[in-house]
């Protein structure tokens, strides 16, 4: 064990890895509208170099931000000044980030000795990459894969297809790792990936859907974030296109959509780790999917992973006014969230993404609706703040476990009620 430490510690450094020794995370608490004004005016101070997590919206909600270790003590104090309640979820991110490291760097080595993937740790690209061609050798009765673009930097764009046969069938749309720094989601997908590929013949709801329906699963979204998050910093949302005019680099992929496109919750500044390009899908990882979408003509439901914070939300978030399918929609988002609970008791809030959390514009499941496909729901899962997006590997197959069941329930129903 030692040696790995060791190795993981130079292995780090060789990378220039980003560390973030002495930055908090702090869980803000605020029961005014008055408070909600001062946080955003927080936020709107770009030398403190903060980095909301969850970004102040209502009272209702709370606020995480990290925090760097300069900041830390001017940001407690303007708080402290306005009596607005907070509390330290995390003391010391690097630690935190030391122990996934660690964590990876054992896991790497004893998938080495094994010879076999490890669904219940975090992988790099390549990895997970290599993890699909396995699938879709394993099981070539029922997997395929596709390339449906590439990304800025030139990293191939790979879909899994789940299918019986048959051409142009109704399908299903399931991507993952839009924000990057978000692995769950990506770590999720994987673990569905081959959950889908193996119950087929086995699990009486996965073969009946299969054999009417096809599945389009998109594992990793932004291949180039989720590689900056390894070799440089962890916490990288956006996507790596260069910025014309401005030295900060990256596109917020879920603000770049063509649904309210430049409204409100979406930045124009380029440093924003909300910002929503120059253009709707400005980001050929957008384009991508898209045209994909677009191309095929017959998708009947969209489902995108996102973490964290446990929710299940529908239409629409560039707009507060209820989807004309509101009723079922929401029926069945609890439906969803029913199942997700019945495993392991975890908790999901289902509504429309404005009245759940913010209005936010640009983002993939409104185009997807707006553009006919009635099925459209976005998941936040876990945790709901504990580590936020450093969530423990020991935890990746329990959330994609009861993910898992939520997105079943969507898809039975989908199966179930054509449009």
């Amino acid at each position: 064990m030692k040696w790995i430490l060791i190795f993981s510690a130079l292995f780090g450094a060789s990378l220039c890895l980003e560390t973030f020794v002495g930055h908090q995370v702090l869980r803000i608490k605020t029961t005014n509208e008055e408070e909600v004004k001062k946080l955003q005016l927080l936020e709107s101070l770009e030398h403190l170099g903060l980095d909301f997590w969850i970004n102040p919206s209502t009272p209702a909600l709370p606020v995480d931000v990290r925090i760097p270790a300069n900041s830390v003590q001017a940001v407690k104090a303007f708080l402290e000044s306005y009596g607005i309640e907070y509390s330290i979820l995390i003391e010391d991110l690097q630690v935190v980030l030391d122990k996934e490291k660690q964590d990876m760097a054992y896991s790497q080595q004893r998938e080495r000795s094994s010879n076999s993937f490890n669904y219940g740790t975090y992988h790099p690209l390549d990895s997970i990459y290599a993890e699909l061609d396995h699938l879709a050798s394993e099981y070539s009765n029922i997997v395929s894969k596709l390339q449906i673009g590439e990304s800025f930097e030139k990293r191939p764009l790979y879909v899994l297809k789940f299918s019986t046969g048959g051409s142009n069938r109704p399908a299903i749309w399931i991507d993952a790792g839009i924000h990057s720094r978000e692995w769950v989601t990506q770590a999720s997908a994987i673990w569905i990936a081959k959950k889908i590929a193996s119950d087929y013949g086995k699990d009486p709801s996965v073969t009946s859907l299969l054999n009417k329906m096809d599945i389009f699963l998109l594992t990793v979204t932004n291949p180039d974030g989720y590689v900056f998050t390894h070799t440089t910093n962890r916490m990288w949302r956006k996507t790596r296109s260069k910025n014309q005019g401005s030295l900060c680099v990256g596109v917020d992929p879920n603000r770049n959509w063509d649904a309210g496109f430049g409204g409100p919750g979406a930045s124009s500044n380029p440093c924003s780790d909300s910002y929503r390009g120059p253009s709707a899908q400005s980001e050929v990882e957008v384009k991508s999917v898209v045209d994909f979408i677009k191309n095929h003509g017959n998708f009947r439901a969209f489902l995108t992973l996102h973490s964290y914070s446990q929710l299940l939300m529908y239409p629409y978030g560039y707009k507060c006014t209820e989807p004309a399918d509101h009723t079922e929609l929401d029926a069945l988002g609890r439906a969803a969230a029913r199942s997700i609970r019945s495993l392991y008791g975890t908790t999901f809030t289902v509504g429309t993404i404005c009245n759940t959390i913010y209005q936010a514009s640009g983002g993939s499941i409104d185009w997807s609706y707006d553009y006919g496909i009635k099925y459209s729901f976005a998941f936040e899962l876990r945790d709901t703040g504990r580590y936020g997006f450093l969530l423990p590997a020991n935890q990746i197959i329990p959330t994609a476990e009861e993910t898992w069941l939520g997105l079943k329930t969507i898809m039975e129903h989908v199966r179930d009620n054509p449009y």
